[in-house]
């Protein structure tokens, strides 16, 4: 009988992010405290998002509004990856990326984790920004599936491909 398996990826909707990004903005301008602030978001680049304010704490609340249309998006706010905001003459600019991908060091700590605490006949591998996993039983991946959305990791992940 063949394996069975699924790929663990990190991937972002592009479109909910624009949505979330495109709700924002509405709301930027059309609440009262954020009137006169010079309080904007846009895209800046491919995976950057940059969010202008006349100070700290309006660019602050400007990302907040943001992080609350994310979730109501049903998107992780491990997705987003917010730095400080900086002054840039009379405004400050704060500049938030998106995560994407699942880089070396963390699919190396998601397949110890598989080893370490998932079922014995499970199989992971690093296949670029994702990971393959594979097993004669289905229910193993199940399980798998259920300790890796336990668990705690610092990316969001997202289980496909399952066969």
């Amino acid at each position: 009988m063949a394996d069975s398996s699924f790929d663990v990826v990190s991937k972002i909707d592009r479109q909910e992010v624009d949505n979330a990004l495109n709700q924002t903005v509405k709301e930027v301008g059309h609440r009262f405290d954020f009137k006169g602030t010079g309080a904007s978001i846009s895209w800046s680049g491919q995976k950057d998002i940059e969010i202008k304010a006349n100070s700290e704490e309006r660019a602050n609340a400007v990302l907040d509004v943001f992080k609350e249309k994310i979730v109501k998006r049903n998107l992780s706010l491990k997705i987003l990856d917010a730095g400080e905001p900086k002054p840039s003459g009379r405004e400050y600019r704060l500049v938030v990326a998106l995560k994407e991908g699942i880089d070396q060091e963390n699919a190396k700590k998601i397949s110890k984790l598989i080893r370490d605490e998932g079922p014995k006949g499970v199989k992971a591998q690093i296949q670029g920004e994702e990971l393959r996993v594979s097993s004669k039983k289905k229910d193993e991946l199940q399980e798998v599936i259920s300790l890796l959305k336990g668990k705690d990791l610092d990316i969001a992940l997202q289980f496909v491909n399952y066969r």
